[in-house]
C-alpha cells in the first residue's frame, strides 16, 4: 500500500479563513494516524485577488494552530515548487495534451456570446453552462483564429449521456448525470490553469492518495474524475468533509460570524483551544471528553466517525472550552506568560504607541485611550449614539454600509479604508466627521479616541466588522424587510 498523503490547498486571496483550519485539521489528522504526510499547496493561480501578504497571513495562522506540514512552500519537498503560479509550464504542458488526444478543445467565444446563451437557456428553462458551439470548429478555422491572434480559453469535453458515480468515504455513492456537468474552462486566456486542472494535476504529480475537502465541491467531482480519466490516472480517493454552519444552519459566512483565524487571536483565544473546538466540528473523541489535544485526537482518530450533520460553529462554546484552557491549563505564571504575549504583542504595540504617543501625559493615560484595542466588544448603549444631526436609523444605515465598504477593501492598509469611507460619505452625502461618529463609538465606544480609520487597521477587517455588527444590534438591530432594503440602495450606489 502507497504511503498516504493528503493536502490542504488554501488560496491566498484574503484572511485565513477558520473553515481552512478544519480542514487541514483532519488532513493532518488522517495522515499523521497512517504514519503519512501533511502537503501545503498554495492555489494562487487567481493573480487580480492573490496577495503574498495573505499568503503569508495564512502560513502564520496554520503555524499559530500548531497544524504543522512535512512540505510546503516554506518547507520546499520533492515535489517542489508548491506555488501554483510558479507551476504554470507543468499545466500548459497537460492542456496540451489532453488537447492532442482530444478530450479539450479551443473556445474562442466572447463574453457577450455567452452571456446570451445563458440568458436564453435561462428562458427555455435548460440547465445553464456552455453550448459546445467552438467544439465543432474545424481545425483551418482554429488555426485561422489563432493566427490573428483571437483570445480564447480551452475546455474540457464532457458526455451529455450518462451518470458519473462518486464514491466517498463518508457517503453513500453519489449519482450526477452528465447533462449537468458544464464544460470546464480548463485554461484562462491570461495562459494560468483554472482550480479544476491545477487541482488534479497536481493532486497526481504530488502522489495525492487522498482528497479531504468541503462538501461544496462534491458537485465538482464529476470533472475531476473526468480529467483523470482523461489522463489514465487513478484518482485519488474523495472525502468530503461537512460543512461550518451558521447558528441558522447556512454555510458560515463573515457576513454571519468572525471567520478569520486572526480574529480569534487578536480576541486571546488560546490555539490549542480553538483547535481542539474545531476538531469537535462533526467529530468526537471515544470517551466523549470535550477537552483534548491534537496528539489525543491523532491517537483517537477514525474518519469514518464523523457525521454528516452540519456543525455548527457556535462562538459560546468556544468562549467556554477557552475558558477551560485558561483555568484548568495554565499555572498562574503560565498564565502571565500568555497573557503577557498576546497583550503586549510587539507588532500590535508599534502600531499602537504612534496613536496614543501625542495625547498622553501620563502612561496611566494610555488604558483610557488605548483600552479599546485589548477587549472584545465596547461596552455601549443606544444613548451612545446621540447626535445633533443623526437620527439612530441613520447611524444603523451608515453602520451597514460601513461594514459591506470593509468587505469590499481587497488588501486591508489604512489608506484604503479612508479613501473606502470618503467615497461613502459621498454616496451617503455626508461630510466625512459625521459618517465617522457612529464608527467611533462602534470601534473604540466613545467619540473621544484616536483615529477610528487608524485604529480599524490595526484591528484588522473581522474584529473591525464583528464592532460594527455589535452596534447595529444595540441600536436595534436590522429587520428582513429593512435588510432588504439597505441592500437594494447599498447596491444602486455602489454598482
Amino acid at each position: 500500500m502507497s504511503i498516504v498523503r493528503t493536502r490542504i490547498a488554501p488560496s491566498p486571496t484574503g484572511d485565513p479563513h477558520v473553515g481552512t483550519a478544519y480542514i487541514a485539521l483532519f488532513n493532518l489528522c488522517f495522515a499523521r494516524q497512517h504514519g503519512g504526510k501533511f502537503i501545503l499547496r498554495i492555489e494562487d493561480t487567481d493573480q487580480v485577488r492573490s496577495t503574498r501578504k495573505s499568503e503569508d497571513d495564512i502560513l502564520a495562522a496554520l503555524k499559530w494552530l500548531h497544524l504543522d506540514w512535512d512540505e510546503g512552500p516554506d518547507k520546499g519537498g520533492p515535489h517542489a515548487p508548491y506555488r501554483q503560479s510558479e507551476r504554470s509550464a507543468i499545466y500548459q504542458q497537460h492542456a496540451q495534451q489532453l488537447l492532442d488526444s482530444g478530450y479539450a478543445f479551443r473556445c474562442f467565444c466572447t463574453a457577450e456570446r455567452l452571456d446570451e446563451v445563458r440568458k436564453q437557456q435561462l428562458i427555455d428553462k435548460q440547465q445553464p453552462g456552455y453550448d459546445g458551439y467552438c467544439m465543432h470548429l474545424t481545425q483551418q478555422d482554429v488555426a485561422s483564429k489563432l493566427a490573428s491572434g483571437f483570445p480564447h480559453v480551452i475546455r474540457m469535453k464532457v458526455p451529455r449521456e450518462g451518470i458519473c458515480i462518486i464514491q466517498d468515504m463518508l457517503r453513500e455513492p453519489v449519482e450526477i448525470e452528465w447533462s449537468q456537468v458544464d464544460m470546464q474552462v480548463l485554461m484562462k486566456s491570461d495562459g494560468l490553469p483554472t482550480y479544476h486542472l491545477a487541482n488534479v494535476v497536481d493532486d497526481h504529480l504530488m502522489e495525492i492518495t487522498h482528497v479531504i475537502r468541503g462538501e461544496e465541491w462534491i458537485n465538482s467531482a464529476p470533472k475531476h474524475l473526468l480529467l483523470y480519466q482523461y489522463f489514465g490516472w487513478d484518482a485519488p480517493v474523495l472525502c468530503h468533509m461537512p460543512l461550518l454552519r451558521n447558528a441558522d444552519k447556512s454555510k458560515l459566512s463573515k457576513r454571519k460570524n468572525p471567520t478569520s483565524i486572526g480574529y480569534y487571536q487578536r480576541m486571546g483565544y488560546l490555539p490549542e483551544a480553538v483547535i481542539n473546538y474545531l476538531g469537535m466540528m462533526g467529530w468526537s473523541m471515544p470517551d466523549g471528553n470535550e477537552k483534548f489535544s491534537v496528539e489525543e485526537m491523532i491517537s483517537n482518530f477514525d474518519i469514518m466517525r464523523v457525521s454528516l450533520g452540519g456543525p455548527v460553529f457556535d462562538t459560546e462554546k468556544l468562549d467556554w472550552l477557552n475558558g477551560r484552557y485558561l483555568r484548568e491549563s495554565l499555572t498562574d505564571e503560565q498564565f502571565i506568560e500568555r497573557f503577557a504575549a498576546w497583550a503586549f504583542d510587539a507588532d500590535r504595540i508599534r502600531q499602537i504607541v504612534p496613536l496614543v504617543k501625542p495625547r498622553v501625559e501620563r502612561f496611566s493615560d494610555i488604558a483610557m485611550l488605548a483600552g479599546f484595542f485589548l477587549a472584545g466588544m465596547p461596552a455601549i448603549k443606544p444613548e451612545s449614539f446621540t447626535h445633533s444631526k443623526l437620527e439612530p436609523e441613520t447611524c444603523v444605515r451608515i453602520l451597514q454600509f460601513a461594514a459591506w465598504r470593509l468587505e469590499d477593501i481587497k488588501i486591508w492598509e489604512r489608506d484604503n479604508i479612508e479613501q473606502a469611507f470618503v467615497q461613502l460619505a459621498e454616496q451617503l452625502q455626508l461630510k466625512i466627521r459625521e459618517l465617522l461618529f457612529p464608527l467611533f463609538i462602534a470601534i473604540a465606544g466613545t467619540s473621544v479616541s484616536t483615529s477610528v480609520i487608524d485604529s480599524m487597521a490595526i484591528l484588522g477587517l473581522d474584529l473591525s466588522r464583528a464592532r460594527l455588527r455589535n452596534a447595529v444590534t444595540v441600536l436595534g438591530g436590522i429587520s428582513g424587510k429593512q435588510q432588504k432594503l439597505l441592500e437594494k440602495e447599498y447596491q444602486q450606489f455602489s454598482g
